[in-house]
């Protein structure tokens, strides 16, 4: 058995994936296409990350050089993270500007990753367009797709990948990993796991004061919502957007350094690459930040639901269970219910690039509707 990289560690609940991926980085047998396949929240995008850092770190993946450190902060010019910029999946455009990248040589690396999210939205001109590059890819060039199942993907771009499928992880498993690495306590863990959704993710949300405190934040202004006006809904949307900015603030600051120091070393075409990929950084992270306050507010819905059922489980925001009880007390089930979906339309509205203060605003007063009149009485 291998020597597991240090960067692998974090798929201990996806044993297979890792040690697959562990034996190929060590026999030196790197594909130059996967596609990682599995639900989501088992991890796939951990793994994608963790194998570029395989692959970028001059150590095979030690996970504390300064390659490994850019890798899995999303802020190394040589690992491109792409996702659909329109409701109907990738532009060709997009594709195009990934195909014209390719042949160009790494900045700081020996090779380079491009990492394609939500490869089931690859279609028509755009999966053509990238098709003769995934059949002949520079020898420096990984190409890591991840998509919920094979089905999904045009088989023309699946037919060009090693496939990796990827486990559901029980809820149990995820909670105790979380517990181990993160040292916490369960009802933390629990939180951390409803709000980040895998356990790599879970350590960095509680590592992070800000993103806790979005979380905080989201949770009371819904508490509050059936008391609230129109304006006060408005107010509370800025809030919440200004508590999701507060991580990105500090990491535009960290880039902006970075920016400098390299500006001594750095061609213009290579600072144009780096400001380009911090810019594409900036926006998955910001995206990341609103898809982790909506599902603390999904979390804290139905822990209200379960409530309103006189579901005897426990709550997963005990922080908040006096709310969760007041609030269950004085509204029906179906309003509830119409308060989730109105949290999953303002999901949806973040992957089709609605603008995220305004989706926040729309489901802020959906939420206040469905829970001050009940559905059914309208």
């Amino acid at each position: 058995m291998p020597k597991v990289p240090a960067a692998l560690d974090c798929l201990s609940y996806q044993p297979r994936v890792r040690e697959f991926l562990a034996a190929a980085v060590h026999e030196g047998r790197i594909s130059q296409a996967y596609l990682f396949v599995g639900p989501p929240g088992s991890g796939k995008t951990e793994a994608a990350r963790a194998l570029a850092q395989c692959i970028i770190c001059p150590n095979g993946g030690d996970g504390s050089c300064d390659e490994c450190i850019r890798v899995r902060h999303n802020t190394h010019p040589d690992v491109r993270v792409l996702a659909p910029k329109s409701a109907r999946g990738y532009l060709i455009a997009q594709i195009r500007e990934l195909i014209d990248d390719v042949p160009l040589a790494p900045i700081r690396a020996a090779s380079k990753v491009y990492v394609i999210t939500d490869a089931g939205l690859l279609r028509g001109a755009a999966a053509n367009a990238l098709l003769k590059t995934l059949e002949e890819p520079p020898a420096t060039v990984v190409f890591i797709l991840i998509a919920r199942t094979v089905a999904q993907v045009m088989p023309t771009i699946a037919s060009r990948c090693q496939h990796v499928p990827f486990r559901v992880i029980a809820p149990e498993v995820a909670e105790h990993s979380i517990m181990q690495s993160a040292g916490v306590d369960l009802p933390t863990a629990r939180i951390a796991l409803a709000v980040a959704g895998t356990p790599e993710q879970a350590k960095g949300f509680l590592a992070s004061a800000d993103r806790r405190q979005a979380r905080r934040i989201a949770i009371r202004t819904v508490t509050e919502l059936m008391q609230d006006d129109d304006w006060d809904v408005i107010i509370a949307a800025k809030e919440i957007m200004e508590a999701v900015h507060a991580p990105i603030i500090e990491l535009k600051k960290a880039q902006e350094a970075a920016a400098g120091e390299g500006a001594d070393y750095l061609a213009a075409s290579a600072l144009h690459q780096l400001a380009d990929a911090n810019k594409r950084e900036l926006t998955v992270r910001e995206r990341s930040g609103m898809m982790e306050m909506l599902a603390a507010v999904a979390s804290f819905l139905r822990d209200v639901l379960l409530r309103s059922e006189g579901v005897l489980q426990p709550v997963v925001n005990t922080d908040f269970a006096d709310a969760v009880k007041r609030i269950a007390c004085a509204v029906n089930t179906d309003g509830v219910v119409h308060a989730l979906d109105a949290v999953r339309e303002a999901q949806d509205d973040i992957v089709h690039n609605v603008t995220p203060r305004l989706a926040v605003e729309v489901m802020l007063f959906r939420i206040k509707e469905a829970l001050t009149c009940p559905p059914l009485s309208r």
